[in-house]
């Protein structure tokens, strides 16, 4: 077993023995919508969050890749934890915008996931035009589509009218409002943020850092469908080994056989896809905008059509709330919109 193959592991086992997915169910029913404690234990004992923070932030000086890992095991179990909105997102836009002091005092906090810090991105429109303006340092608006919103203790704003500039505002500050949304997916807590001249402190940053957002956004995103698609066909193969008619288990008739190999080989494919773009995005590849899109079309549209083949697979029981499988179903609906639809990363590739 190699080093990324241990960590994957590590992370595995800190989510059974917190208890899987019906600690998952238990989770997002309560206020915030996440797991804290099993956050706790991944970030404090096992240091997820410090993975691609460089040692000088007191972070573990790895990279994207070792990242990745972890996402991809989080969605194989759906734990409602803010690995993707605060240790991916929310840190690398911070490294990403290059303002030493503010990683200096950020950074380190987010690391030891002591603090967590979400990104206000999206405006009503969608993530192509921020929903806040800055003037005079004070933030005015609405940011769509925060995820963990509601747990944060940060909020990171990225804010108009002309090129975005980012901006550091407590999630507890004057003119804050925090509204929870309804989701199709429950394990994926979204938020509506609202700013009414809220003082900020803005964070110096290059041009093109929502490009660069986006990219990372996308990449690591592609890795949680990897795992969520493979949770799904190990579910489909489970059940149909289990499962008789005519006296016979699923798994031995000849068309399920092959729409489940179907689905294996689109789920391997997936996995190619995302570790291209995840290794490009970590080695600043210049190739990593278009790569990244391009698993995001590829694993979005693969994870929509390895969870709607295992709904079928499983039949009646597939479409009830009790059955875990329709929760996967539900991510991948909701994943092929995040950070943009699979065509608006079309676009960008055309670009």
């Amino acid at each position: 077993m190699n080093e990324l193959d241990a960590l994957g592991a590590a992370v595995r086992d800190a989510i059974a023995r917190r208890g899987g997915r019906t600690a998952v169910r238990e989770a997002i029913t309560r206020p915030g919508r996440y797991d804290d404690e099993l956050w706790r234990l991944l970030a404090g004992h096992i240091g997820v969050a410090a993975l691609a923070v460089p040692e000088k932030y007191d972070g573990a000086g790895a990279s994207l890749r070792e990242a990745a890992v972890v996402v991809e095991a989080l969605g194989e179990s759906l734990a409602p934890v803010p690995m993707l909105s605060s240790a991916v997102m929310a840190t690398g836009t911070l490294l990403a915008a290059g303002d030493d002091d503010t990683c200096a005092r950020l950074v380190p906090d987010l690391a030891a996931g002591t603090r967590t810090a979400a990104l206000c991105w999206a405006g009503p429109a969608g993530w192509d035009a921020p929903g806040v303006t800055a003037e005079a340092g004070l933030l005015s608006g609405t940011a769509e589509y925060v995820i963990d919103g509601e747990s944060a203790d940060t909020f990171l704003v990225l804010a108009g009218p002309s090129r975005p500039t980012l901006h550091e505002v407590p999630a507890d500050g004057p003119g804050v409002t925090v509204t929870p949304l309804p989701v199709l997916d429950a394990t994926r807590p979204l938020a509506r943020v609202c700013f009414d001249q809220t003082p900020a402190h803005t964070i110096g940053s290059p041009p093109g850092l929502p490009g660069r957002i986006r990219t990372l956004a996308w990449a690591l995103l592609s890795a949680e469908q990897v795992g969520g698609a493979a949770r799904a066909l190990a579910l489909t193969v489970e059940h149909t080994r289990t499962r008789k008619q005519f006296g016979r288990e699923l798994a031995s008739f000849q068309a399920l056989k092959h729409a489940m190999a179907d689905m294996y080989v689109l789920v391997e494919t997936m996995r190619s896809m995302s570790a291209a773009a995840v290794a490009a995005v970590s080695d600043d590849d210049p190739q990593a905008a278009e790569l990244a899109a391009a698993a995001h079309v590829y694993c979005s549209e693969g994870y929509v059509s390895v969870t709607g083949q295992a709904i079928q697979l499983h039949g009646g029981i597939g479409i009830t709330a009790e059955h875990d499988i329709g929760l996967y179903f539900k991510r991948a609906q909701a994943d092929a919109q995040l950070f943009g639809s699979p065509r608006d990363a079309c676009a960008t590739i055309a670009l």
